[in-house]
């Protein structure tokens, strides 16, 4: 309910300035009747109606309120050439007070301070008119008005400290909202970088097989039945990912994919021996226990080494995949004795740019190349960040 009154406040501004200083002007003009009819001074110089007009004059400006300085500089001038006509001060006279609060809540202090000094004037003058006017007339004057000024200025300050503490909210909330929709765009960038390793690597073994199967249907069945079989294997293995990724993508089914478990270090094995390209693992040092998400950026990089030499090593290309525990740093090296000179064209591809995102993630780095004397390389660092 608040919050929406202060929404319909900021939309009509003129309308919540107008209604700020309704009562007071509605009792100056309530006020001016009797006192005009009652006389209090004797013989009015211009008479009832005179006084009545002067009245609404005085008041009038408070409708334009929403830009103080114009009517405080309007309800001044009235002032002036009522003093000037040798006027007695009339309720009216108030909306001077008004609009110098209003000056003061809404404007610049150096408005304000020249506002404030101008209704002193104001004060010292109305008091020359005066019957036996003393210091003292003229000091409790002066308190009045600066009190008037005084609460302008707080209040001014107050909306002003609320307004920017609204502001830092709003941009603190925009901020949260950015941040969510980087992450979002991060975690987007993942699962397609997710889904190419996944698809690149899985295909590209099943149309290895498919041609070995071809070739081999009619002189040696058993050897095109197992490529079947592989290319069986790999296909529910390819499904079995995808569905976890894109169910990542659904809202309703995310509580069941977060428990779905990730490749790591531990299907390394698996995944050099169910290679299309006839490979072998080998690892130096003892292995360490890495969080998850290392684990299964290492098996990304494999499996995105291993699809390249399957790509581009040619036919006969040998894989050779090296963990290194030795070190301060896990180096995974993926060599191949295939055609290292075909490799670079594809190797700068988003193949590579993933395999960099995922090292760089944990610090890490990722070099890849044609290896001297033929064959190709891929080389990659990552500081052991221990599991918790």
């Amino acid at each position: 309910m608040f919050g929406r009154v202060r929404a319909w406040s900021r939309s009509h501004e003129r309308a919540v300035a107008a209604l700020r200083v309704a009562p007071l002007a509605v009792l100056c003009a309530v006020l001016a009747v009797p006192i005009a009819m009652a006389d209090p001074v004797g013989g009015l110089p211009i008479g009832v109606a005179g006084y009545l007009a002067l009245s609404a004059a005085l008041l009038a400006p408070l409708v334009w309120i929403s830009r103080p300085v114009a009517a405080f500089a309007v309800i001044a001038l009235i002032s002036f050439g009522q003093w000037l006509q040798d006027l007695a001060v009339l309720p009216g006279n108030l909306a001077v007070l008004v609009a110098l609060w209003a000056v003061a809540y809404q404007c610049a202090f150096r408005w304000a301070l020249a506002a404030v000094l101008v209704a002193e004037l104001g004060t010292f003058l109305a008091l020359v008119n005066w019957r036996d006017p003393t210091f003292g007339m003229f000091f409790g004057g002066s308190i009045f008005v600066v009190t008037v000024w005084l609460t302008g200025l707080y209040a001014g300050t107050r909306r002003r400290y609320l307004e920017g503490l609204e502001e830092r909210a709003e941009r603190a909330e925009r901020e949260r909202d950015q941040q969510a929709r980087m992450a979002a765009a991060a975690e987007r960038a993942r699962i397609a970088r997710e889904l190419h390793d996944v698809v690149a690597h899985n295909v590209s073994v099943m149309v290895v097989q498919a041609d070995g199967a071809a070739y081999a249907l009619d002189g040696d069945v058993e050897q095109a039945r197992e490529a079947v079989t592989t290319i069986s294997r790999t296909g529910r293995a390819a499904l079995a990912e995808m569905r976890r990724l894109v169910g990542v993508l659904r809202e309703n089914e995310a509580a069941a994919t977060d428990y779905t478990p990730q490749p790591g270090l531990g299907q390394l094995e698996e995944l050099v021996r169910g290679s299309a390209v006839p490979a072998r693992l080998s690892v130096a040092g003892v292995p360490a226990e890495l969080p998850e998400g290392q684990q299964l950026a290492v098996y990304r990089i494999v499996q995105e080494a291993l699809t390249n030499t399957l790509k581009h090593g040619g036919a006969g290309a040998r894989a050779s995949v090296e963990l290194d525990y030795t070190g301060a740093d896990l180096v995974v090296r993926v060599t191949d004795d295939g055609r290292g000179a075909a490799a670079p064209a594809s190797a700068d591809g988003h193949g590579l740019i993933g395999m960099r995102e995922r090292a760089g993630m944990y610090g890490g780095a990722v070099s890849a190349g044609p290896r001297p004397g033929g064959g190709f390389e891929v080389l990659a660092r990552l500081p052991m960040a221990r599991a918790a």
